[in-house]
């Protein structure tokens, strides 16, 4: 499979699924300047004659391989999933650890990757292109929806009194609780030097609550 190239900031390398095989290489340059373009330029600037431009590409040539730019969102949050699931992988899922560290490491990495440029100003371009655009609403729904899950796996086994449905309700809260500081902490953000102090009371306080909420403590939805 083509190799994304690493990000600058972490270093590390990862892979998006091989469903190009045709002109990898081609379609690597163009999420590449994708990617690019929602960081350096913002979601008003997202179009495909000015991925093009970034790609030094004719549009009808990029068209060919990308015919709107939601495909574009859709992979580049394909290529986001595999990233992290490698990195868990690496990290909380390695055999032996308990699930209170393994919460706790999954609160490490999100907000150390809040605090990359990448990372903050890629997902509030998502954020302003979804409020806007269905498809990529629903595409980033359910990049959440994935990441809900993955906090989910270690929040069943720490507090096995929850129900499937608690247990996702405790796993949105911490996910939401977390995003929340990009906005103030995430990089360039007022307050970014006091993200090492948001950081250790969120590990204290999230962890805290999902060992000890009680089913009683969350309204049931009918």
């Amino acid at each position: 499979m083509p190799t994304i190239k690493p990000d600058s900031e972490s270093g590390t390398a990862y892979t998006r699924p091989g469903i190009y095989t045709r002109g990898a290489e081609t379609v690597d340059l163009i999420l590449k300047a994708a990617l690019d373009v929602l960081i350096e330029e913002g979601a008003g600037a997202f179009t495909l004659r000015r991925i093009a431009a970034r790609c030094d590409m004719k549009v009808g040539n990029l068209s060919y391989h990308f015919a709107r730019k939601e495909m574009l969102i859709q992979l580049l949050l394909d290529d986001l999933l595999d990233y992290y699931e490698r990195t868990l992988d690496d990290s909380a899922r390695q055999p032996g650890i308990d699930p209170e560290t393994q919460l706790t490491i999954m609160i490490e990495i999100c907000l150390d990757d809040i605090g990359t440029m990448r990372t903050t100003r890629l997902f509030t371009e998502l954020w302003a292109l979804a409020n806007h655009n269905e498809f990529v609403a629903e595409r980033v729904a359910a990049f959440y929806r994935s990441a809900h899950a993955q906090i989910a796996s270690a929040i069943a086994p720490l507090n096995p009194a929850l129900s499937p449905a608690e247990v996702d309700a405790v796993a949105r809260f911490i996910s939401a609780s977390m995003e929340g500081t990009t906005i103030f902490g995430g990089y360039g953000k007022a307050w970014e030097p006091q993200m090492p102090q948001m950081k250790a009371l969120a590990i204290k306080s999230l962890v805290h609550l999902a060992k000890t909420v009680a089913p009683g403590d969350i309204p049931s939805i009918d």
